[in-house]
Parts: C-alpha cells; sequence; structure tokens
C-alpha cells in the first residue's frame, strides 16, 4: 500500500508498539509519523515502513494542522 500524507497507521514494531499515528511525509523505504502527543509535528519520528501497518483511513489537512487536532483525530483509533 502506498503510505501518502494525513494515513493513519497502526505500529507493529519498537516500545510504542500497538499505536496509531499519522502519516507526515514519507519516501520508498521510511515514513515520517506523528500522534500529536508523544511524537509533535515539529519532531515526528523517522520509521521504516515495514514496521508499520496502513489502516483505511485518511486524514484531511485541516486534521494535520496542529498537534491538539492530530490527538484529537486520533483518539478514536487509540481507545479502541
Amino acid at each position: 500500500m502506498d503510505y501518502i500524507r494525513g494515513l493513519v497507521v497502526n505500529n507493529k514494531a519498537g516500545r510504542d508498539k500497538g499505536r496509531f499515528f499519522v502519516v507526515i511525509s514519507c519516501d520508498e523505504k521510511y515514513a515520517d509519523i506523528c500522534d500529536g502527543k508523544y511524537r509533535r509535528l515539529e519532531k515526528p519520528k523517522h520509521k521504516n515502513i515495514k514496521h508499520l501497518s496502513a489502516t483505511k483511513t485518511v486524514l484531511n489537512e485541516e486534521d494535520l494542522k496542529s498537534n491538539r487536532s492530530v490527538r484529537k483525530a486520533l483518539a478514536a483509533f487509540n481507545n479502541k
């Protein structure tokens, strides 16, 4: 699956395994992801895409404007 800006992904490996993030940018091998709380928009996590599992949800640009809006959009995923 193509990793595009705004895609909600689940982390499959690492200390934040099982948490949901949103893709900020991506290249062939790595994606920059954030959750608005521990990994903020100003300093996203650089993650290998083989350690991510994509969902079918893509957030719009308005949800990517601030850390608060990212947290709000991901709250439904992280509270399951």
